[in-house]
């Protein structure tokens, strides 16, 4: 089995990453929540046996060598969220991987336990998703591509998870859910997370 764990995440510059906690606490520390939480995200992503591809938002990163170095590497292509996404799942079903699972670089609660739970509902569901608090998801899995998931939804509002279940239940594709977590966007969403990190 061709099992790959896509990983979306923005290069890392102060001021345009995590600008909802920017607006409360500022480009300097928002920026070092984003280290913190791409940081918990790989030691997590560490653990899954899957391979891991590494998908940078606008250009590959000068030093590669902070990764595994069982990590590929590649960049996000398109013009929104979802046609990234669809991209990339594209191109690598295109290699004949038989499951992919993709997650973000925002959610605190992720465990290396969610992410080989989605690799596991793949065997007799077609989709994976686990919803996230604020009405998006926080990964979504599939083992063939299905361009349908990526187009008409508003990304980044409180109708992705509930649309894209919407849209698997009207073309009778069968999905499965994993538990509800909650991402870091806001000021007290970090407030709520940061314990995590204190050594």
């Amino acid at each position: 089995m061709k099992d790959g764990l896509l990983i979306f995440q923005k290069n890392a510059e102060p001021g345009k990453v995590k600008t909802r906690l920017a607006a409360t606490m500022g480009d300097q520390a928002a920026f070092e929540v984003y280290g913190q939480l791409v940081e918990y995200t790989h030691s997590v992503a560490a653990q899954c046996p899957a391979q891991k591809i590494l998908f940078f938002s606008n250009c590959l990163e000068g030093d590669l060598s902070v990764y595994p170095t069982n990590y590929r590497f590649e960049l996000q292509s398109g013009g929104g969220l979802g046609e990234k996404m669809s991209n990339a799942f594209q191109l690598l079903f295109g290699e004949k991987f038989d499951r992919l699972v993709i997650i973000g670089t925002d959610c605190v609660e992720i465990t290396s336990e969610h992410i080989s739970a989605a690799f596991e509902k793949l065997n007799t569901r077609e989709v994976v998703i686990g919803p996230a608090e604020d009405g998006g998801y926080y990964l979504l899995g599939m083992r063939k591509f299905i361009p349908g998931l990526f187009t008409g939804i508003p990304w980044s509002t409180d109708q992705v998870a509930s649309l894209t279940k919407e849209y698997l239940t009207r073309n009778e594709i069968s999905f499965a859910l994993l538990p509800m977590l909650s991402d870091v966007d806001f000021e007290e969403d970090w407030n709520r997370a940061k314990d995590k990190f204190k050594s």
